[in-house]
């Protein structure tokens, strides 16, 4: 790596993270979907998509957050910033982006936009976003016609689809921000015509409060008012900003962010200005629209450019805790961005790896910025929620027994990574365990607080369990929390060599209560050997695994299983560093070691009635269907469910066991003393690489059994990674009768054919960044004991031997080759675009997409999962 000399980033950072600055406090927090989500849904039956549809958004104010576009606010979303738009010819003022609800897409809910993240530092001194807007009148009622009529084997209908950027008839509408200090903020709007003739576009940059007074039947306390044609005062306890300073003189528009209940249900409105008014205003000519004595909660400014063909459009304005004045106040806007950008660029070239490609420096850089621009304020109060708000119509009764009512101590009002922040504007528990790890590298403080947020107490159960997600905080995600610290905290030490104790020592504490919460739920009969519902892995069985069996019975799963042992690991590798400094983690980690062996002997040992989640005919790992006095049944379904066992592997150094003679002594008294338990695994007596032991559930034999399976085109081997299906599915489909119904999995590349588990997303069959992330760094494990003694074909059959270290390498080059340019100039993460592959405005700007069909390797799912697939970051440093 290159040299870690202090930057003025890095100096910003230090200061935020000490508490001597508040550098952090404003950043792109704003939510661009708020409709539709589980926080606004007041219905009886929880139907959150049609209680709150896109065509409310502009009339209706929200409870819980706000959404704009491309948008700036403070960390507890009192003020917000954002940029709305029209083209003379939308039938809607562009407020906020667009996209099908999980009913009118034909593979669930998807945004039906153009727009990118494009730069960020972590204290979002600078940020950088994209959004194109198509000159010729939106194709709403298309887009939704369309996929009305497509079905689940169709492919989705995107905007680009339907012609709208053909001829380039669009402008490239760029939103920068630049902090000349904290809570001083430039902001430069440029708008590029990009078609081949002069066009109109308005531009209003939007300020507004979020409504935090309606809901109790207050008036609010706090007020937006122009000052002069160049300048709107923000008077607000909450927040320091005082003034919102134009260039140009401007027209100001003002109204209240007030629900227009008018128009909503027919009642009388609680103010004569209402939120819709900017769009009434300006679209329908409505005049009365907007408060004529320019004060209120929401204000805008308003210019009309006529762009002519390849030329462009600047705004500049200021948003500062300084009583400033218009454009006076904006001279030294340009140089501030100068300088900003200029140490983007130096925080950036401190942490990018020899050798790389300029073309994998810029997709590092932009996994990075979609990662930080992806962190979104995020309020929910499970209590207030269920119960309604005093000047509100209290909600239907049926809500108290339905989603989340065993949540009762959630209070959420924090900026969390969200996976993505249209698609999923909510933290999911696993998702976030891999953002942090992509995070880490650039953010390591913001990346230790998100772990420690989600096992407060006002996240984690008071039984020990982490919450999901707010469709169903219950669900059951993957217990990757232990890995992911540790993780963290070892990019951190090798970053600044020395790691942060203090945070592993937190959350190993809280961990211990969600890992006996795992012990008590899921392992019901005490035999460890775990259930564990969908785990994240959506459709990939044959049943949805998180509801009642259709057979009846129980259902054994690898994966839970394996993902426990892996937990054992992840908690013993954690014990094993604490107890460095202090002995008494040495009982802890003996603990772990010994819960690991019984779980892994029980994987591996047959059972009583000859069958075990290991296939000995098969050489693989699948659930097992347990019924009541009937012979257990295995599901032979070849997928990533059985590699997860794959994952519990840990290698330890001979130095760390000397010095931890009490360890050593226990593990080797279990050894001598317990042979049912070690004889089905490998348990560290023997040495391997530089005297190094192993602890896996997969010991020698078996493993090359799995990677013959793994490594073979015709299975799970890509030309982008690993499918999370094996295609040998695609000839022999997996089928089960069940009460004279066929239940089937077979392989499917890409978007799913079926709605199981809502059919939004795929797990039979894409690339999937966080499985093969997480199997990469296994096989790296396996070798640091195996080295050069373990050799296997890669791919099978090619004659060709490889040790497990080359394959991972040759396995993240896979990965990456999904946004790098081919020899042809191609990405096939653009799939046969040719616009996206071959337009100079279009084909560097990247998507990083929820998954990736396997075949192809073009983007599937949600289009700024940027959460989990950033770990491409990673990917390009480790195999540059």
């Amino acid at each position: 790596m290159k040299s870690q000399n202090s930057g003025a980033e890095d100096l910003r950072l230090a200061e935020a993270d000490a508490g001597r600055t508040n550098w952090r406090q404003w950043g792109p927090y704003l939510s661009e979907r708020a409709w539709g989500t589980v926080r606004e849904d007041y219905s009886p039956d929880g139907s959150a998509w049609t209680y709150f549809p896109h065509d409310h958004a502009r009339l209706r104010a929200y409870r819980w957050n706000e959404d704009g576009l491309m948008g700036f606010c403070d960390n507890h979303q009192r003020l917000c910033f954002a940029v709305a738009l029209w083209n003379g010819r939308d039938p809607i003022l562009k407020e906020r982006l667009f996209g099908l609800n999980g009913n009118e897409g034909n593979h669930g809910e998807d945004v039906k936009e153009l727009y990118y993240y494009l730069d960020a530092t972590p204290t979002f001194s600078y940020v950088k976003m994209l959004y194109k807007y198509p000159q010729s009148e939106y194709p709403y009622l298309r887009l939704i016609e369309e996929s009305r009529h497509r079905g689940r084997p169709d492919p989705e209908f995107e905007l680009i689809d339907t012609g709208i950027f053909n001829e380039d008839r669009y402008f490239d509408v760029f939103v920068e921000y630049a902090k000349s200090e904290p809570e001083d903020i430039y902001i430069r709007i440029t708008t590029e015509n990009r078609g081949p003739e002069s066009a109109p576009i308005w531009i209003l940059p939007s300020i507004w409060f979020r409504n935090r007074w309606a809901w109790f039947g207050r008036e609010p306390e706090s007020n937006l008012k122009q000052i002069d044609e160049q300048t709107i005062a923000i008077d607000c306890d909450a927040v320091s900003i005082r003034r919102l300073a134009f260039e140009h003189s401007a027209e100001m528009i003002f109204t209240e962010n007030e629900s227009n209940n008018e128009r909503l249900f027919n009642a009388a409105n609680r103010r004569p200005f209402v939120k819709d008014a900017f769009h009434r205003y300006l679209i329908n000519g409505e005049s009365e629209a907007v408060n004529a004595n320019k004060t209120g909660t929401k204000a805008a400014g308003v210019f009309r450019f006529e762009i002519a063909a390849g030329e462009k459009a600047v705004i500049r304005l200021r948003l500062s805790v300084k009583e400033i004045f218009g454009g006076k106040s904006l001279a030294e806007c340009d140089p501030c961005f100068a300088t900003r950008i200029r140490e983007s660029d130096e925080f950036y070239s401190r942490r990018v790896q020899k050798g790389i490609s300029a073309d994998a420096r810029a997709i590092q850089r932009q996994a990075f910025a979609g990662l930080l621009c992806s962190r979104q304020y995020y309020h929910y109060v499970i209590r207030e929620w269920l119960e309604g708000d005093p000047a509100m119509p209290k909600p239907p009764e049926e809500r108290k027994r339905g989603r989340n009512h065993q949540w009762l101590h959630i209070f959420n009002a924090d900026v969390i990574t969200m996976p993505d922040k249209w698609e999923y504007p909510w933290y999911a528990a696993w998702d976030l365990a891999f953002q942090v790890v992509a995070t880490a590298p650039i953010d390591p403080e913001f990346a230790k607080s998100q772990l420690l947020l989600m096992l407060r107490e006002w996240y984690m159960h008071p039984n020990g369990q982490i919450p999901a997600y707010e469709w169903a905080f219950g669900d059951v995600n993957p217990p990757v929390h232990a890995w992911a610290a540790m993780r963290v905290y070892q990019i951190e030490k090798k970053r600044k060599g020395k790691g942060d104790r203090k945070f592993l020592e937190r959350v190993f504490h809280k961990l211990l209560l969600n890992f006996t919460w795992w012990v008590n739920r899921k392992d019901t009969e005490g035999l460890n050997i775990f259930e564990g519902g969908f785990l994240g892995l959506d459709n990939i069985g044959v049943f949805d695994r998180s509801r009642p069996l259709p057979t009846g019975g129980r259902l054994a799963q690898a994966d839970a299983t394996g993902w426990m042992a892996m937990y054992c690991l992840n908690m013993l590798a954690i014990a094993f560093e604490l107890a460095r400094q202090d002995d008494v983690y040495e009982d802890l980690a003996t603990k772990f070691w010994e819960h690991f062996l019984l779980i892994a002997d029980a994987m591996n040992h047959f059972g009583s009635d000859g069958i075990s989640l290991w296939d000995e005919e098969d050489g693989f790992y699948y659930d097992v269907l347990r019924l009541y006095g009937e012979k257990s049944r295995p599901l032979k379904v070849r997928s990533f469910v059985g590699l997860i066992p794959l994952f519990a592997v840990w290698t330890v150094e001979p130095a760390a066991l000397d010095r931890l003679p009490g360890f050593r002594r226990r593990y080797e008294w279990i050894i001598d003393n317990r042979p049912d338990l070690i004889k089905n695994v490998d348990c560290m007596r023997v040495a391997g690489e530089s005297n190094r032991r192993l602890m896996a559930v997969v010991f020698q034999d078996r493993l090359k059994r799995v990677l013959k399976i793994l490594f073979d085109e015709n299975e799970f081997l890509s030309a982008f990674g690993i499918r999370s299906l094996s295609k040998m599915h695609a000839v022999r489909p997996y089928e089960i009768q069940v009460n004279g119904e066929t239940h089937c999995v077979d392989y499917e590349p890409a978007e799913s054919t079926s709605g199981l588990y809502g059919g939004n997303s795929n797990w039979r069959g894409p690339i999937w960044f966080p499985l093969n992330f997480l199997l990469i760094e296994a096989l790296q494990r396996f070798n640091h004991f195996y080295g050069d003694s373990l050799r296997v074909e890669f791919p099978t059959g090619s004659g060709r031997l490889l040790n497990l270290w080359q394959i991972s390498i040759e396995l993240e080059r896979r990965l990456t080759a999904l946004f790098l340019r081919d020899g042809n100039g191609r990405r096939p993460v653009f799939g046969d675009c040719d616009k996206m592959q071959n337009d100079p405005y279009f084909r560097d700007f990247l998507l990083f997409h929820e998954y990736f069909d396997a075949d192809t390797g073009r983007g599937c799912g949600a289009s700024h999962q940027t959460g989990w697939t950033a770990l491409v970051a990673k990917m390009i440093e480790q195999s540059a």
